[in-house]
């Protein structure tokens, strides 16, 4: 691999520092581009663009041909897990994903279900394809839910606005839930380990629900299995690295590397410039602008990039939003985004 081909996210990961920190965004396939409308209506439902490699390969390369983003992330959903578990999923306009509810005394027979690597085989397929069709500096990205938020779908049957019938199954159920975490921690790992083999340079973990939880609780339904998967990951591919994104953990962010293992954190927007550098003295940062700001554009864009760049940008740091692009961000303003990041190193020099 030439200087020029080398992949700047996956150095940053391994804990270097780069003069122009590199950038890529969370859900960058996704309904703010033309271009994935019209490979979305092609492919009929989500699902099945989710397990088409052909279509889930271009809308992945989408955002990469039209930006140039350092990182692509394998476009897919945290929900394939537990529906190769056997459990029914669907996606409804304007609700989300909707399940069957899993009861109690079904949990126990996840651990015999058979045939789960088949059928995510199109998912490795996609995997593979975009190792071959990315350019050579693109870091490619696999990646999972974490336990406990696929466990918050998978009991409530649907997003919920604080995942209340989860967390009360955790407190009724306390053992049932043990063992559904521990399953899914289980079936998570062997899947990201499955899209390393087939080329993924390194993976994430999206713990969507983990502000959701009182301190005991997070460090039994989030820590304790995120650990999991990152021991069965480091068993099989040492130097492979991990992303956490614990979304709302705020004051619990500061132990969870140390307690989870994970390479590198995901910060969330509400997350403290202040409380971020001092989370990048032990190592990588992801993160962190208001995805509502690249709505706005204009001023409310530009001073929040800039802030987060003076924080963080002299240390192992990738640009990213603090949660998922939304559907009404103008394509405008991720060039604008993206500009302004690419053009730091400069703009640092000329303020000094």
């Amino acid at each position: 691999m030439t200087e020029t081909d080398r992949r700047i996210v996956l150095d940053v990961l391994r804990g270097a520092s780069a003069e122009t920190p590199p950038i890529w965004v969370m859900r960058q396939a996704g309904r703010y581009l033309p271009e994935y409308k019209q490979t979305r209506q092609k492919a009929g439902s989500f699902l099945d663009l989710c397990y088409n490699p052909e279509l889930a390969t271009e809308v992945t390369l989408q955002p990469i041909r039209r930006f140039g983003f350092d990182a692509s992330i394998l476009f897919s959903d945290i929900l394939t897990v537990p529906h190769a578990l056997g459990r029914d999923l669907r996606f409804e306009e304007g609700r989300g994903p909707i399940m069957t509810p899993i009861a109690a005394d079904e949990i126990e027979g996840l651990s015999g279900v058979a045939g789960f690597h088949d059928r995510l085989a199109p998912v490795y397929e996609t995997v593979g394809r975009l190792r071959k069709e990315l350019p050579a500096q693109t870091t490619l990205l696999g990646f999972c839910g974490a336990p406990w938020t696929v466990a918050t779908y998978m009991i409530a049957g649907h997003g919920t606005p604080d995942q209340a019938p989860a967390r009360m199954f955790l407190y009724q159920h306390p053992d049932r839930m043990d063992a559904l975490l521990g399953e899914l921690a289980r079936r998570s790992s062997e899947y990201l380990i499955r899209q390393i083999e087939a080329g993924a340079d390194a993976v994430q973990i999206f713990d969507s629900w983990s502000g959701v939880l009182d301190e005991a609780s997070f460090e039994r339904c989030c820590v304790r299995p995120v650990k999991l998967i990152v021991e069965a990951i480091r068993s099989r591919f040492p130097d492979v690295p991990i992303i956490g994104f614990p979304k709302g953990a705020g004051s619990l962010y500061d132990g969870y590397r140390q307690a989870t293992g994970v390479d590198a954190l995901g910060l969330d927007w509400t997350v403290p410039l202040n409380q971020a550098r001092r989370l990048q003295k032990d190592g990588p940062v992801q993160g962190n602008l208001d995805p509502l700001r690249l709505v706005a554009g204009g001023n409310a864009l530009d001073e929040g990039v800039d802030a987060i760049l003076a924080a963080l940008a002299d240390g192992p740091f990738i640009y990213n939003l603090g949660h998922g692009i939304t559907p009404q961000a103008p394509i405008e303003n991720v060039q604008r985004m993206i500009d302004r990041v690419r053009s730091w190193p400069r703009r640092a020099r000329d303020m000094n």
